[in-house]
């Protein structure tokens, strides 16, 4: 059994009022599969790249026993590149170049290892590679994970609702929740989206943590106080990582687990956003993890005389 991710394998370049970077390794797929690797190892990544990306760079996913048979190499073309300017309050960003490159006309290949799919990430592509890559498994996973964006919302929503009949978990923000459901109460947004086909709903809240929901309960999870936050890119696509990397690990799908998974995601998340790119995910040991999820819980806990 696997796990089995979707998503940009693919370079960035990003300012913040911290710093700045030259071309990096990024995309959804990339966050996601190393954030997974330190709870599963059996992660497998289907993504798309031109030979600009090298060898090199690839060992940076199979150095953490992801397996990349379901990466494709075009030659003679070049991989998917974003450039974005973060301001001060690192909530806000400017778009600075995005240029599709291999993207623009990606077909989602399934090798015949990766049938054995237990769990699915589908990061953020469009609602159609999503569905796609579902449909080219043989069998059902046990665990569909769907990350989208309000972009998709915008020009895809027919082929995204479509989508969100075929998903169990749908992870967006705040205002995505709003958008897609037209409430602002994010409550009666959640009530709304589960009846649009997912089982569960994660509604993520940058810097005040996140919501998960299904039809009859709610969990709060805190976001951890953090003294420096150098690179906010790739966060989102981290804790998805960490989340479904966790429950792929304890193997049994329930509310409570969950929560723990939202936990774990939310500890990936955290190191990802202290450093540039994909540096905060590479040689993290357990015990850090580990120690990382003990103040996440401190946050939360309290006995009430």
């Amino acid at each position: 059994m696997s796990l089995v991710i979707t998503g940009t394998v693919a370079f960035d370049a990003i300012e913040t009022p911290f710093g700045k970077t030259d071309k990096i390794v990024g995309g959804a797929a990339t966050y996601a599969g190393l954030a997974a690797s330190y709870f599963y190892d059996k992660v497998k990544i289907v993504s798309v790249v031109g030979d600009d990306f090298g060898q090199d760079n690839i060992a940076i996913l199979r150095n953490h026993g992801i397996d990349t048979e379901g990466l494709q190499v075009k030659q003679g073309e070049k991989s998917f590149f974003w450039a974005g300017k973060y301001h001060t309050d690192m909530n806000s960003r400017d778009t600075l170049a995005t240029e599709l490159n291999v993207l623009a006309d990606f077909d989602p290949q399934i090798p015949e290892s990766y049938q054995d799919c237990e769990f699915l990430l589908l990061g953020n592509l469009t609602p159609q590679i999503q569905q796609t890559t579902i449909k080219r498994l043989r069998e059902r996973p046990k665990l569909v994970v769907l990350d989208t964006m309000n972009f998709w919302m915008d020009v895809a929503l027919p082929d995204l609702l479509e989508t969100l009949k075929m998903v169990d978990v749908l992870t967006i923000n705040d205002a995505e929740a709003r958008q897609l459901s037209g409430e602002y109460s994010l409550v009666k947004a959640a009530r709304k989206i589960l009846q649009m086909g997912p089982r569960y709903l994660i509604i993520k809240k940058g810097e005040h943590g996140a919501l998960l929901f299904d039809q009859e309960q709610i969990f709060s999870a805190p976001a951890l106080p953090l003294a420096e936050v150098f690179d906010p890119t790739g966060a989102g696509d981290t804790f998805a990582g960490g989340f479904i990397g966790y429950l792929s690990k304890v193997g049994t799908i329930n509310f409570n687990n969950m929560k723990n998974a939202i936990i774990y995601g939310s500890a990936l998340a955290s190191f990802c956003v202290e450093k540039f790119g994909t540096e905060g995910l590479i040689d993290l040991s357990n015990d850090k993890i580990a120690e990382r999820v003990k103040e996440f819980v401190k946050l939360s806990s309290f006995i009430i005389e």
